[in-house]
């Protein structure tokens, strides 16, 4: 990153990219949630951006670090959280992506990332990116040490109103090749009629290279993505709320053996397919 005022000094210390949330890797449960700060270490110098800025969903995923805690804790798994902002690097982007630095989101620039090159990204892959990846891996390697295989959920969330156009979903369940999980959860969120529940949306589930992409599907762990629009968690116990009904609706989910079974085998498949509505 070449003659930028925003550029960090090889001397910076740098703290530990990732909480890890304590919890039973026996459970057989993983949560992540890639987006859970809004945090840009000092040196970087906000990246330009303004407090107001900062605090938007550009910066990171608004309540869902909480809802996250609050699945920890009910389900009595371990979760892992990131500690730096989306705009820094996007670990839920492939490391080739070319939206993995982003320099314009949503309308607004990123100064900070107006210069950002190989250099400076590799330089953010190696503080940011890549111990959030190990750290992943840890933690399956430390249930798979149990016996058991890991069903991995993804924590998110989504901006009520997206280019002027307000999304009606309450909740978006995101999936890709596995729909194991994901379509049985959609039918139990939207059972009681008062929760319009997305399939694949506001979002596609299936990004080459995210995290699901990686530690999921590349190795045939069950699993779904979860996303909560914004304004219905944005408040601690709003988050809460969220999570002791995504747990009523997981928990008989979650004790199924057909979790525990690679989808990418001819069983996983048959038992993949024979779900579907």
């Amino acid at each position: 990153m070449l003659n930028s005022p925003f550029a960090a000094t090889p001397h910076d210390a740098p703290e530990h990219p990732v909480t890890a949330l304590a919890g039973d890797p026996a459970s057989g449960i993983l949560l992540l949630c890639d987006h859970a700060s809004n945090e840009i270490p000092p040196e970087y110098r906000a990246l330009g951006m303004s407090q107001t800025q900062l605090s938007r969903h550009i910066a990171y995923d608004i309540g869902a670090a909480e809802l996250t805690r609050s699945l920890s804790d009910r389900l009595g798994a371990p979760a892992l959280l990131t500690n730096f902002s989306r705009l820094i690097i996007d670990p839920n982007r492939g490391d080739d992506d070319p939206t993995l630095v982003m320099r314009l989101s949503d309308g607004a620039v990123v100064p900070g990332n107006k210069w950002v090159d190989d250099a400076e990204i590799e330089r953010r892959l190696q503080r940011f990116y890549r111990p959030y990846d190990r750290a992943i891996k840890a933690a399956i390697d430390a249930s798979l040490a149990t016996g058991v295989r890991p069903i991995i959920l993804s924590i998110h969330s989504f901006t009520p109103v997206w280019r002027s156009h307000p999304r009606p979903w309450h909740a978006g369940i995101l999936w890709a090749k596995d729909d194991r999980l994901s379509r049985p959860l959609i039918r139990a969120l939207a059972r009681n009629g008062d929760i319009v529940v997305g399939d694949n949306e506001p979002y596609d589930g299936g990004l080459k290279g995210d995290v699901i992409d990686r530690h999921a599907l590349d190795h045939g762990f069950s699993n779904t993505l979860i996303e909560i629009r914004q304004d219905l968690i944005g408040e601690l116990n709003d988050a809460q709320a969220w999570g002791q009904r995504l747990v009523e609706c997981l928990k008989p989910l979650l004790d199924d053996p057909l979790h525990r079974i690679d989808f990418r085998s001819s069983t996983g498949s048959e038992a993949s397919h024979a779900a579907e509505p």
